[in-house]
């Protein structure tokens, strides 16, 4: 049997605590809840960590969060030796916060690099410390400085970041906003979250169920640490915090 979690991270992904009560746990000690502030590994974005304080005071550890049967199952994974809710019990959750905070960040440049290189994904992994994006890109043109310092441009631009639904008719009508080859976004449920950036999306507007900062200033000082040739026309660009190193 498949449950469907409310998830509240895709209405407000600065909800670091929210409140969940136990509606299962699964064979492998799972737990599932009617709603949930912590996001599931899931279009190259990291599940959340954290933590769920017991009415008692008691914590139980959360290593993972991940999707179930379906998107909208949510199952969070406690480390190891950790003592299992009771059914219908009220839990508040913790996110790592900075940890999510990170993500966020990494994310919304994940997608500024996708208007910086205008070219079909092939591949994407965001990460706490570095994120990559595959391009088919064949044009050797783009180097980490440039690209760096476009990314920077759109960075202090400091454009809005907000989310809007579409139906799965609007997507289709619209293909230019899928920008990944092989990846097609799921279209089961009828409607499709659209990341726009800029006002109406000036800037990009694409696909995706990821957490994101509100503002594009909030990305900070990024730069693209190294580009890699994956292939005839594969290549790959490391996303990195900070500035471009001196000399690189």
């Amino acid at each position: 049997m498949a449950y469907e979690t409310k998830a509240l991270f895709r209405d407000d992904a600065y909800l670091s605590t929210a409140e969940g009560a136990v509606v299962a746990i699964n064979d492998r000690g799972g737990i599932i809840l009617d709603q949930t502030n912590f996001y599931a590994t899931s279009g190259g974005q990291p599940g959340d960590t954290g933590h769920f304080e017991r009415a008692d005071g008691s914590r139980i550890q959360i290593a993972a969060t991940v999707t179930g049967e379906t998107k909208n199952e949510i199952i969070h994974v406690p480390t190891e030796e950790q003592a299992v809710p009771e059914i219908g019990e009220k839990l508040v959750l913790h996110v790592d916060w900075p940890r999510r905070y990170r993500l966020m960040r990494m994310h919304t440049a994940c997608h500024l690099l996708s208007v910086a290189c205008p070219f079909p994904i092939t591949g994407a992994a965001v990460g706490e410390e570095e994120s990559r994006i595959d391009f088919d890109l064949p044009d050797p043109s783009y180097t980490k400085e440039n690209v760096t310092e476009r990314l920077m441009e759109m960075v202090r631009a400091n454009a809005p970041v907000i989310t809007r639904w579409i139906t799965n008719e609007e997507l289709s009508a619209n293909p230019g906003l899928v920008k990944s080859k092989n990846v097609r976004p799921p279209m089961g449920n009828g409607q499709i979250r659209l990341v726009l950036i800029g006002e109406d999306g000036a800037v990009d507007s694409q696909p995706c169920g990821g957490t994101h900062v509100s503002e594009t200033q909030e990305v900070g000082e990024i730069h693209i640490g190294k580009i890699e040739k994956k292939g005839k026309e594969n290549r790959r660009f490391r996303i990195r915090f900070g500035s471009l190193p001196a000399g690189e």
